[in-house]
Protein backbone atom coordinates (compact mmCIF):
# COMPACT_ATOMS: atom_id res chain seq x y z
CA UNK A 1 0.00 0.00 0.00
CA UNK A 2 1.56 3.45 -1.20
CA UNK A 3 1.23 7.07 -0.72
CA UNK A 4 -1.70 7.12 -2.83
CA UNK A 5 -4.25 5.83 -0.58
CA UNK A 6 -7.74 6.73 -0.46
CA UNK A 7 -10.24 4.82 1.68
CA UNK A 8 -10.95 4.44 5.13
CA UNK A 9 -14.49 2.77 5.15
CA UNK A 10 -16.52 1.69 7.86
CA UNK A 11 -17.67 -1.95 7.05
CA UNK A 12 -20.86 -3.26 9.25
CA UNK A 13 -23.35 -6.51 8.06
CA UNK A 14 -26.66 -5.26 6.62
CA UNK A 15 -29.56 -5.07 8.81
CA UNK A 16 -31.71 -7.12 6.31
CA UNK A 17 -29.98 -10.28 6.04
CA UNK A 18 -30.97 -13.51 7.89
CA UNK A 19 -30.39 -14.68 10.71
CA UNK A 20 -27.95 -17.51 9.85
CA UNK A 21 -25.97 -15.66 7.93
CA UNK A 22 -25.38 -12.66 10.85
CA UNK A 23 -23.97 -15.76 13.09
CA UNK A 24 -21.84 -16.68 10.39
CA UNK A 25 -20.51 -13.08 10.35
CA UNK A 26 -20.67 -12.95 13.50
CA UNK A 27 -18.16 -16.12 14.20
CA UNK A 28 -15.97 -15.31 11.51
CA UNK A 29 -11.68 -16.25 12.74
CA UNK A 30 -9.08 -14.36 11.98
CA UNK A 31 -8.74 -16.38 8.23
CA UNK A 32 -12.54 -15.49 7.68
CA UNK A 33 -12.48 -12.08 8.66
CA UNK A 34 -9.16 -11.77 5.74
CA UNK A 35 -11.08 -13.81 2.90
CA UNK A 36 -14.44 -12.13 3.76
CA UNK A 37 -12.65 -8.13 3.13
CA UNK A 38 -10.92 -9.98 0.03
CA UNK A 39 -14.36 -9.85 -1.37
CA UNK A 40 -14.48 -6.34 -1.63
CA UNK A 41 -12.21 -6.14 -3.65
CA UNK A 42 -11.53 -6.28 -7.11
CA UNK A 43 -8.18 -7.65 -7.45
CA UNK A 44 -7.35 -10.50 -9.08
CA UNK A 45 -5.04 -13.09 -7.14
CA UNK A 46 -2.40 -13.46 -9.53
CA UNK A 47 -2.64 -9.58 -9.13
CA UNK A 48 -1.65 -9.35 -5.35
CA UNK A 49 1.78 -8.56 -3.63
CA UNK A 50 3.64 -9.10 -0.74
CA UNK A 51 2.45 -5.53 0.83
CA UNK A 52 -1.47 -5.80 2.15
CA UNK A 53 -3.90 -4.65 -0.14
CA UNK A 54 -5.55 -3.25 2.76
CA UNK A 55 -5.50 -2.81 6.07
CA UNK A 56 -7.82 -3.62 8.68
CA UNK A 57 -9.28 -3.30 12.40
CA UNK A 58 -12.33 -5.39 13.98
CA UNK A 59 -14.10 -4.32 16.90
CA UNK A 60 -17.50 -5.77 17.90
CA UNK A 61 -21.05 -3.89 18.59
CA UNK A 62 -23.68 -6.61 19.70
CA UNK A 63 -21.81 -9.86 18.98
CA UNK A 64 -21.25 -8.56 15.59
CA UNK A 65 -18.15 -7.54 13.35
CA UNK A 66 -17.47 -3.53 12.48
CA UNK A 67 -14.47 -3.38 10.33
CA UNK A 68 -12.76 -0.32 9.76
CA UNK A 69 -10.79 -0.64 6.62
CA UNK A 70 -7.95 1.48 4.78
CA UNK A 71 -7.53 0.53 0.98
CA UNK A 72 -6.30 1.84 -2.40
CA UNK A 73 -9.68 0.89 -3.91
CA UNK A 74 -12.70 1.80 -2.89
CA UNK A 75 -14.39 -1.44 -1.15
CA UNK A 76 -17.93 -2.54 -2.83
CA UNK A 77 -20.28 -5.45 -1.58
CA UNK A 78 -21.59 -7.67 -4.26
CA UNK A 79 -22.88 -10.14 -2.38
CA UNK A 80 -25.18 -8.04 -0.79
CA UNK A 81 -24.02 -8.93 2.87
CA UNK A 82 -22.35 -5.66 3.51
CA UNK A 83 -22.83 -1.91 4.64
CA UNK A 84 -20.35 -0.20 3.38
CA UNK A 85 -19.50 3.61 4.30
CA UNK A 86 -16.02 4.62 2.18
CA UNK A 87 -14.64 8.00 3.18
CA UNK A 88 -11.83 9.63 0.93
CA UNK A 89 -8.65 10.00 3.23
CA UNK A 90 -5.60 12.18 2.35
CA UNK A 91 -4.54 13.44 5.46
CA UNK A 92 -3.45 16.53 5.84
CA UNK A 93 -0.67 15.90 8.78
CA UNK A 94 2.06 17.54 9.72
CA UNK A 95 5.37 17.78 12.15
CA UNK A 96 4.40 18.84 15.35
CA UNK A 97 0.80 17.90 15.08
CA UNK A 98 -0.49 15.74 18.08
CA UNK A 99 -2.71 13.52 17.60
CA UNK A 100 -4.71 10.71 19.71
CA UNK A 101 -4.52 7.17 18.30
CA UNK A 102 -5.87 3.99 18.70
CA UNK A 103 -3.52 0.69 17.17
CA UNK A 104 -3.45 -2.92 17.27
CA UNK A 105 -0.61 -5.11 16.64
CA UNK A 106 1.11 -8.11 16.65
CA UNK A 107 4.01 -7.41 18.62
CA UNK A 108 7.12 -9.84 18.22
CA UNK A 109 10.70 -9.98 18.87
CA UNK A 110 13.55 -11.54 16.73
CA UNK A 111 15.52 -13.98 19.09
CA UNK A 112 18.68 -15.81 18.38
CA UNK A 113 18.04 -20.25 17.23
CA UNK A 114 19.22 -22.34 19.17
CA UNK A 115 22.96 -23.31 18.59
CA UNK A 116 23.34 -20.50 16.21
CA UNK A 117 20.90 -21.49 14.20
CA UNK A 118 18.08 -18.94 12.55
CA UNK A 119 16.81 -16.28 14.18
CA UNK A 120 13.42 -16.80 15.48
CA UNK A 121 10.05 -14.12 15.93
CA UNK A 122 8.91 -14.65 19.70
CA UNK A 123 5.45 -12.80 21.07
CA UNK A 124 6.93 -10.40 23.65
CA UNK A 125 4.88 -10.85 26.45
CA UNK A 126 5.70 -14.28 26.58
CA UNK A 127 9.42 -13.47 25.83
CA UNK A 128 9.62 -11.14 28.76
CA UNK A 129 8.29 -14.24 30.92
CA UNK A 130 11.23 -16.24 29.69
CA UNK A 131 13.64 -14.02 29.98
CA UNK A 132 12.63 -13.07 33.24
CA UNK A 133 12.14 -17.02 34.64
CA UNK A 134 8.37 -15.81 35.62
CA UNK A 135 7.40 -19.64 35.92
CA UNK A 136 10.38 -20.26 38.67
CA UNK A 137 9.12 -16.85 40.52
CA UNK A 138 6.93 -17.01 43.55
CA UNK A 139 3.60 -16.09 43.34
CA UNK A 140 4.02 -13.24 45.29
CA UNK A 141 7.11 -12.36 43.06
CA UNK A 142 5.39 -13.03 39.73
CA UNK A 143 4.36 -9.23 38.14
CA UNK A 144 0.48 -10.45 36.48
CA UNK A 145 0.56 -10.69 33.22
CA UNK A 146 -1.49 -7.61 32.64
CA UNK A 147 1.38 -5.44 33.97
CA UNK A 148 4.15 -7.61 32.14
CA UNK A 149 2.00 -7.08 28.80
CA UNK A 150 2.05 -3.27 29.27
CA UNK A 151 5.73 -3.29 30.19
CA UNK A 152 6.85 -5.10 27.14
CA UNK A 153 4.44 -3.85 24.67
CA UNK A 154 5.11 -0.45 25.89
CA UNK A 155 8.38 -0.83 25.34
CA UNK A 156 7.84 -2.55 21.89
CA UNK A 157 5.75 0.49 20.86
CA UNK A 158 8.82 3.07 21.47
CA UNK A 159 11.64 1.30 20.35
CA UNK A 160 10.19 1.47 16.91
CA UNK A 161 8.20 5.21 17.27
CA UNK A 162 11.20 7.26 15.77
CA UNK A 163 11.27 5.25 12.91
CA UNK A 164 7.20 5.24 12.49
CA UNK A 165 7.88 9.39 12.81
CA UNK A 166 6.42 10.23 16.23
CA UNK A 167 6.72 10.21 19.75
CA UNK A 168 4.41 8.91 22.41
CA UNK A 169 3.42 10.67 25.53
CA UNK A 170 3.60 8.13 27.80
CA UNK A 171 1.29 9.60 29.81
CA UNK A 172 -2.09 8.09 29.26
CA UNK A 173 -1.45 5.49 27.24
CA UNK A 174 -3.30 1.92 27.49
CA UNK A 175 -2.03 -0.99 26.57
CA UNK A 176 -4.19 -3.82 26.73
CA UNK A 177 -6.13 -6.42 25.32
CA UNK A 178 -3.52 -9.13 25.43
CA UNK A 179 -4.78 -12.06 23.23
CA UNK A 180 -3.13 -15.34 21.48
CA UNK A 181 -4.68 -16.58 19.08
CA UNK A 182 -4.53 -20.40 17.02
CA UNK A 183 -6.35 -21.78 14.38
CA UNK A 184 -5.80 -25.49 13.09
CA UNK A 185 -7.64 -25.54 10.49
CA UNK A 186 -7.60 -24.85 7.21
CA UNK A 187 -4.63 -22.15 7.93
CA UNK A 188 -2.11 -22.94 11.16
CA UNK A 189 -2.10 -19.60 12.66
CA UNK A 190 -0.93 -18.46 15.67
CA UNK A 191 -0.24 -14.92 17.15
CA UNK A 192 -0.63 -12.73 19.41
CA UNK A 193 -2.76 -9.00 19.94
CA UNK A 194 -2.02 -6.56 21.87
CA UNK A 195 -3.52 -2.73 21.90
CA UNK A 196 -2.88 0.67 22.46
CA UNK A 197 -4.11 3.62 23.18
CA UNK A 198 -3.00 7.12 23.71
CA UNK A 199 -1.56 10.02 22.12
CA UNK A 200 1.30 10.75 20.20
CA UNK A 201 3.31 14.25 18.82
CA UNK A 202 4.45 13.90 14.88
CA UNK A 203 7.76 13.92 14.48
CA UNK A 204 8.74 13.24 10.53
CA UNK A 205 6.05 13.94 8.38
CA UNK A 206 6.69 11.39 5.96
CA UNK A 207 7.62 8.71 8.02
CA UNK A 208 4.34 8.89 9.91
CA UNK A 209 2.72 9.30 6.66
CA UNK A 210 4.21 6.00 5.55
CA UNK A 211 3.39 4.38 8.71
CA UNK A 212 -0.57 5.69 8.14
CA UNK A 213 -0.20 4.02 5.08
CA UNK A 214 1.49 0.95 5.16
CA UNK A 215 0.49 -0.32 9.14
CA UNK A 216 2.76 -1.00 11.95
CA UNK A 217 4.02 -4.66 12.49
CA UNK A 218 3.62 -8.27 11.31
CA UNK A 219 0.19 -9.81 10.77
CA UNK A 220 -1.43 -6.95 8.73
CA UNK A 221 -3.45 -9.40 7.02
CA UNK A 222 -5.16 -10.66 10.54
CA UNK A 223 -6.21 -7.40 11.74
CA UNK A 224 -2.98 -5.72 12.92
CA UNK A 225 -0.97 -2.97 11.94
CA UNK A 226 -3.77 -0.04 11.25
CA UNK A 227 -3.25 2.81 13.32
CA UNK A 228 -6.23 4.98 13.85
CA UNK A 229 -5.82 8.72 14.60
CA UNK A 230 -7.41 12.27 15.25
CA UNK A 231 -6.55 15.20 16.02
CA UNK A 232 -6.73 16.51 20.06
Amino acid sequence: MSADTHWLSRITPRSDIGHRQLVDLGSLDLYGQHQALWKLFDVAREERTERAEFLFRIEQKNSLPVFYVLSRQKPQDHAGLWHVEPKSYRPDIRTGDRLAFKLRVNPTVARPGENGGNSKRHDVVMDAKKRMGWKDLADDARPTLAHLAYEAGACWLRDRAERLGFVIDDQGLQVDGYRTWRSRGRKNIELSTLNFEGSLVVNDQARFLEALMLGIGRAKGFGCGLLLVRRL
